[in-house]
């Protein structure tokens, strides 16, 4: 008899999950997985199954949550309606072969901590709705063929933590908003076109851990103020155009080299600073 009443709470339960879950939110995901050909995914979702059930999803008080689907062969473009998921905690779509442009109306996303669409073929810019989600901690956007110049709204995003785009087409100066960016911990930008100097207000950014400019077009000196960062463990500022002498506690840091570029494309390597 136990077993009997056990057994019917359990499939009551299920129904319950399956109930509460917004029927618009299950349609959201639905398109996801038609745009994104479903059929072909590694890890295919059951829709008799309750939302919570779905391989990558996660549900808490009967919303959706998180949205993980790394490595998982999604193809063809992010469907505009997964913006509507306001609960959204978490949006990893990394490793697959998505493309088309990251939907332009991402900042309705208000709850949104992670955005991982590293690894993918996603083309165009950063839309400057992202700087409202006032809530992000990491924006993952490397290995794309994403293009453009950062929007200088990105200095809105007091939360962020980590900032990764490196293997782009990104060019043009960083926004002087970066500079107040206080939580930042990464800034990832190597191998894209950035251009401009890096300013003494790197000195702002207390958190940094670690930085890596390597293989773009920043020119000027290298900061002195870098040294004041006291929590800077890695430092790549190799194969760009800065010039003049660095100190030899920044040489030190350096995880590669001072190997630079000069105009004419040939290598040369900074002068340290003795004693």
């Amino acid at each position: 008899m136990n077993k009997k009443i056990t057994l019917i709470l359990i499939v009551l339960f299920s129904f319950s999950v399956a109930a509460n879950v917004s029927q618009p939110e299950k349609e959201v995901l639905m398109k996801l997985y038609q745009t994104t050909n479903g059929n072909k995914w590694i890890k295919k979702w059951d829709m008799s199954l309750p939302m919570s059930q779905w391989y990558g999803v996660k549900v808490v008080d009967d919303k959706v949550v998180s949205v993980n689907l790394k490595n998982n062969n999604l193809t063809g473009r992010i469907p505009v309606e997964i913006t509507t998921l306001l609960n959204l905690q978490e949006l990893n779509l990394s490793e697959n072969l998505l493309n088309g442009e990251v939907p332009a109306n991402i900042g309705n996303l208000q709850s949104l901590l992670v955005l991982d669409l590293s690894s993918n073929k996603l083309t165009g810019n950063i839309p400057v709705s992202i700087c409202k989600i006032k809530s992000l901690k990491s924006i993952i956007l490397d290995r794309n063929i994403l293009s453009g110049e950062l929007p200088q709204q990105l200095g809105n995003l007091l939360e962020l933590q980590m900032l990764s785009l490196y293997e782009n087409s990104f060019y043009g100066q960083l926004p002087d908003s970066v500079y107040g960016l206080k939580s930042l911990k990464s800034m990832i930008l190597y191998s894209n076109k950035f251009t401009g100097i890096l300013s003494s207000a790197i000195v702002n950014l207390q958190n940094l851990e670690n930085i890596n400019l390597f293989d773009n077009d920043f020119k000027g000196r290298v900061p002195l103020e870098l040294e004041k960062l006291p929590n800077l463990k890695k430092l790549n500022l190799s194969y760009n155009l800065f010039s003049g002498l660095v100190s030899n506690k920044l040489s030190l840091l350096d995880k590669l080299n001072m190997t630079m570029r000069n105009e004419m494309g040939n290598v040369v390597s900074l002068s340290v600073i003795k004693g």
